[in-house]
């Protein structure tokens, strides 16, 4: 019985779970399920199975719904490859996966100002704020991790790699490259993973 991944293609946070679907060899057991809404309006998102209303949400046959994509992860990690979590530097993984994260929060809310908010309440103090966090994110990535980042696959590359992606495709005029040509070229090369390519945003 396969796995149910309530999803949508142009969410950062389930493209991490689709690519590492892809690189443990699950991506063929996971039947998507798009879902559709916002934090104003729940929609079709999983609220039945994440109280929290929020995508990726993974339904599985032997047990609850997982739900936070930093779960979902691991969880697919233990049952393919197992090769994404490497004991010997775990704590050098967690940290920069976080670090991905919060990359791809900040441009997330960088997007949510501006499709969610009317026009007359979004802030551009707000906006810039997030944007400056990611730039730091980025910047630190660029000067602290690309030995980490150039070294065998792990998820926090991929957490990385997608949000850059997203950043990319919501906010194409911002460059988060400039200054950081270490990391830019790593990305280059990183999205041509299989696993990457088959994961592309549907208007990217």
């Amino acid at each position: 019985m396969p796995y149910i991944l309530h999803h949508s293609p142009s969410s950062p946070f389930v493209r991490m779970v689709m690519v590492v679907a892809h690189e443990v060899g699950l991506a063929d057991e996971i039947d998507c399920v798009e879902a559709v809404g916002t934090p104003l309006e729940p929609g079709t998102m999983p609220v039945a199975q994440n109280p929290l209303g929020k995508i990726p949400t993974l339904e599985r046959p032997d047990g609850p719904a997982m739900f936070d994509s930093r779960v979902i992860c691991r969880f697919l990690d233990t049952q393919g490859s197992g090769t994404l979590y490497p004991e010997s530097r775990i704590w050098e993984v967690l940290t920069l996966e976080a670090l991905a994260h919060g990359f791809t929060e900040a441009i997330l809310a960088m997007t949510y100002e501006g499709r969610l908010r009317p026009e007359a309440m979004q802030s551009a103090e707000i906006v810039e704020a997030q944007w400056g966090k990611a730039q730091r994110a980025a910047t630190h990535a660029n000067a602290r991790w690309m030995s980490h980042l150039s070294g065998p696959l792990d998820v926090a590359q991929i957490a990385l790699a997608c949000g850059l992606g997203y950043a990319d495709f919501r906010h194409p005029h911002r460059d988060w490259r400039a200054g950081n040509e270490a990391l830019a070229e790593w990305y280059a090369r990183f999205c041509e993973r299989p696993s990457m390519q088959a994961t592309r945003p549907p208007e990217a």
